[in-house]
């Protein structure tokens, strides 16, 4: 075995669009089942971050430190994406870089962005059913349940322009996760690069529309057993009316299609197309060079 590589940036860049030229081939089916990996492993993530912070997310004298332990747990998702192969909607809108340079036809690039944003919607919505069914969001006094719902409540109440921003935010830290992770073919190194910006996009409350898949489904969930809904509503005087604000319409209209709007203009510009250019466009010689190292 050759010892770890450390890539330059341009090298990365060029490792970048080889991956982004293999993500591309890749057989629909296979797409729609590695992208319902992909999204069950960021629900899990989610459901386990929301279980280890609940009780300090609900009180605001330990609200920040409740994000940080959201973030520390979190960052998991991301590394069991990257080391296991799954593929995930938000760190594939680098195949856009992919695109521009001539590497992959349109057709493809929109082919692995619909089935793996399917695959991802399906395994974070069976995750979001089979923890509604476990009973663990009974944990904390029925706490954990209340939690579930009031994070999906916060969503669905932001503005459009507010969950664009947050995409953008969002996915400009997770594409430039996945980039630098490219960088590396250590496992350790690619962990580090993952469990950083990650850290960061949970510690401020930034908006993934994959993680929001599970978030939201498994808020509207909850609210079909009422001992989480009275503990909300004691917890936060949270009115029925209010409640009612939590659909999933409001899923898809107040969050689902913005953030994942603001996904794609946070990974493909502030990532993908300002490291390509910023760095300079890879020769097809450096490509091939850094295939080789990188995709055996």
């Amino acid at each position: 075995m050759k010892a770890p590589m450390l890539l330059k940036p341009i090298e990365t860049s060029a490792a970048s669009l080889a991956i982004g030229k293999k993500k591309s081939s890749i057989a629909s089916l296979q797409l729609l089942i590695l992208g319902f990996l992909a999204g069950a492993f960021i629900a899990l993530a989610a459901q386990a971050s929301t279980m280890g912070a609940f009780n300090l997310l609900a009180d605001p004298g330990w609200y920040g430190l409740g994000r940080l332990v959201s973030g520390l747990i979190f960052a998991s998702g991301l590394v069991f994406v990257i080391l296991t192969g799954a593929e995930l909607f938000t760190g594939n809108v680098l195949i856009a870089s992919a695109w521009l340079c001539g590497q992959v036809s349109a057709g493809a690039m929109i082919r692995n962005a619909i089935f793996v944003y399917i695959g991802n919607f399906i395994g974070s919505i069976f995750v979001a059913w089979l923890l509604s069914l476990s009973g663990l969001w009974h944990g904390g006094a029925d706490m954990a349940g209340a939690m579930t719902i009031k994070i999906a409540l916060g969503k669905v109440g932001l503005s459009f322009t507010e969950a664009i921003v947050l995409g953008i935010l969002c996915n400009w830290l997770v594409c430039l996760a996945v980039w630098m992770s490219f960088g590396t073919t250590s496992t350790s190194g690619k962990v580090l690069c993952i469990y950083l910006p990650i850290l960061m996009f949970i510690v401020s409350g930034f908006e993934h529309c994959v993680a929001n898949m599970y978030y939201i489904p498994a808020g509207l969930m909850a609210l079909n057993d009422p001992a989480y809904v009275q503990q909300v509503m004691a917890a936060w005087h949270i009115g029925e009316e209010a409640l009612q604000q939590l659909t999933w319409q409001t899923f898809l209209i107040n969050n689902l299609i913005p953030v994942t709007i603001g996904n794609m203009v946070g990974g493909i510009v502030f990532v993908g197309m300002a490291l390509l250019y910023g760095h300079g466009k890879p020769s097809n010689e450096l490509i091939e060079q850094v295939k080789e190292e990188v995709l055996k």
